[in-house]
Formats: C-alpha cells, structure tokens, sequence
C-alpha cells in the first residue's frame, strides 16, 4: 500500500504542474483543467489494476511527462478540439503499434544488462536529489534520512511510510506545507468535439506518438525486464492505445507505460516476494482513482506538499532498485562496458529531437553492441 501511495504521489507532485501548463496554454477553465485529470486518472487506474490483476504483474500506467511537455509549446495556436484530434490521433498510432506486434520484436533484440543499465541512469537523478536536498532543507530531509536508516534494519517494510510520515511532520512543523485553501469536491468531465488539422497532426500528433512510444513504454517495458517480468508488450501497448481513445475527449492526451513510478512498485520495500509485488500497482492504481474522482482537489494536495519531500521520499524508494539495477548492468563481465556506456548517456540527461536521454541510451548500448560483435566475428 505505502509503495502504491508513493509511487502515484511521486507521478502526480512530479508532472502535475506540466499538465496544469499546457491546459492554460490553450485557454482552458478550472473545471476544463479538472476534466483532464479525470480521464487522466480513470484511464491510468483502470488499466493499472486491470493490466496488474490479469498478469499478476506490476503494472503501472500514467500518463506521458514528456508528452505533457510538448503539450506545453505544441499547443499554441491550437483550439481545444484540435488538441482534442491530436491526443485521438496519437492513441490510434499507439493502438496500432501495439495491435501489429511491432512493440514486442524491438523488445525482443534489448539484452537484459543494457535494459538494466537504463533502468539506473534514469534513476540516477532521482538517488542524488534525496542528498542534494539536504543543502537547502538539512532539517527536513535529514529527519527522514535518519528515520529510513533507523527503521530499515528493523522493519524494512514499513522503512519508506515511516519517512513520509516524519518528513509530513517535520514539514507542517516548519510550515512548509500549504492545506489551508484546499477543499474536497469531485471533479465532471468535460466533452470536447475532435477537431482534425493537418499541421496539428503532422507537428503535434506524430512526435506526441513518438516521444511516448520512446521516451516511456520502451523505458516501461525495460523496467519490467530489468525486474524479471516477462509480460508480453504489444497487448499493453493496445489497452493504452484503446485507453487513448476513449478519453482524448475528455483531455486524456497519452497513456503508457511508467518507469520511473514503476520502479517503486517492484522494489524489495514493495514486498520481498516478487510474485506479489503486483499488489503494490493495484494499489496505486486505486489511490490514482481517488486522485481522478476529486482530481482538482487532490492534485492541489499534492502540490501542497514541499518538493524537498517529495524528491527524498521518491529517492528513498528506489535506493535499492538502483542497487539492484547497477549490480543486473555490471555483474556480466562480457557487456560491462557497453552496459556502462547505456547507463551513462541515460543518466547525462542528454535530449535529442525532443526525446530523452533514455532511449539514446538504450540506442548508443546497441549500436556498440552491434559493431563490436560485428568486428570480433570479422
């Protein structure tokens, strides 16, 4: 429960305010706002606890951040039914993708260290910020770094929902926290007519399509890999396409694979058995659902909180899947180097094209792999 609760706090505090950008971007009213993160959230609780349950694997689905942050600038000049057209067009690519089988033949050719070496450089970022927060927030972030190593030895489980809870004390404490014009209502979706335009099709709908098929669900699915889940890809792919297609009306612009998110859910702290980890991504699929009936409110809660908190207690969550994964990357002799040289164009941050580092990771780690292959058979 406590890693469900993290991992959609983390989704939510990390790229809410992306969203929030982009939804102004087009004129949009807080009740229209709101209607986007209802369908946001129904469609990423739904397939969340429905892919979760029928693989008895963690699955979790959010929305695309990168996506989000083309909206930001890719919507002006748009009207909302053409933006409407463009989050349709984009899920029908996406179901497509997924319904040829074309996503589980580029899953097939990834070795396992270098989706592992992925999975830690894009986690890098998120274990330096738990200590590079201490320089501003020493009092706050150093409360819930000696509770996490207090706990940990003597209830690893409940290691990561006892720091939440001393970093929301310390926090309130400090008053850094901002609860008092939050009040609860449940937000109604908003139906926007699809509006088609060639130009919005081409400049937003296609790199819409690509940023989220790279720059998430290839991560997504090399998290699984990298944890041991061998769920076939190209279905998931589909329910995200088909999810698409349903709530673009509504706002819901992607839905895809999380990675970053997910890896809190298949961490030792989720639960030491791997086989019942899912439970941990039903769970967040449930919290996302309450996030998506009384979205307005409960986004305003989440931005309430300090991002010194959030970014530790995300931190902490994945120490160990960093661990993890760093030890996946290098404990094969033969691919240490390349798996290095995947993890380390991941964690530069380096953005080409509009698309993150993590996939020109994965593409760098493949392409050396390739010619070195090439050359010691030549």
């Amino acid at each position: 429960m406590s890693a469900g609760f993290v991992a959609v706090l983390v989704g939510y505090t990390s790229a809410a305010a992306i969203i929030f950008q982009a939804a102004h971007n087009l004129g949009l009213e807080d009740g229209a706002i709101a209607s986007w993160f209802w369908a946001l959230g129904i469609g990423m609780a739904a397939t969340t606890i429905g892919l979760s349950l029928y693989y008895k694997t963690p699955v979790v689905i959010v929305w695309s951040t990168p996506g989000a942050a083309l909206l930001v600038t890719g919507v002006e000049g748009l009207t909302v039914g053409q933006a409407a057209g463009v989050f349709l067009a984009s899920s029908l690519m996406v179901l497509i993708t997924g319904l040829t089988g074309a996503f589980d033949k580029i899953m097939s050719f990834i070795p396992g260290p270098l989706a592992a070496a992925m999975l830690a450089g894009i986690l890098l970022q998120f274990g330096l910020q738990v200590f590079a927060q201490l320089t501003d927030h020493t009092l706050l972030v150093g409360a819930m770094l000696a509770a996490y190593f207090v706990v940990k030895p003597l209830l690893a489980r409940y290691a990561i929902p006892i720091a939440l809870l001393v970093g929301l004390v310390v926090a309130s404490v400090l008053g850094q926290t901002q609860l008092g014009e939050i009040s609860w209502q449940m937000a109604k979706p908003v139906w926007v007519t699809p509006e088609f335009s060639l130009s919005a099709l081409i400049g937003v709908a296609i790199p819409l399509y690509l940023v989220t098929m790279a720059s998430q669900n290839l991560p997504g699915l090399a998290v699984l890999r990298a944890h041991g889940y061998s769920v076939p890809a190209s279905p998931i792919v589909s329910v995200t396409g088909a999810t698409g297609l349903l709530m673009a009306p509504f706002g819901g612009f992607a839905y895809n694979l999380a990675a970053i998110t997910a890896a809190i859910c298949m961490g030792e702290d989720a639960d030491p058995d791997p086989k019942q980890r899912y439970w941990a991504a039903v769970w967040a699929g449930l919290f996302t659902a309450v996030a998506g009936v009384f979205a307005a409110s409960v986004v305003a809660l989440f931005l309430a909180l300090p991002t010194a908190l959030v970014a530790a207690i995300a931190g902490l969550a994945l120490l160990a899947t960093i661990g993890n994964s760093l030890a996946s990357a290098l404990g094969d002799e033969a691919s240490k180097e390349v798996a290095t040289i995947t993890f380390l164009v991941t964690a530069s941050g380096v953005t080409l094209f509009g698309i993150n580092s993590a996939f020109w990771g994965l593409v760098a780690g493949l392409l050396v792999t390739h010619w070195w292959q090439r050359r010691a058979t030549a």
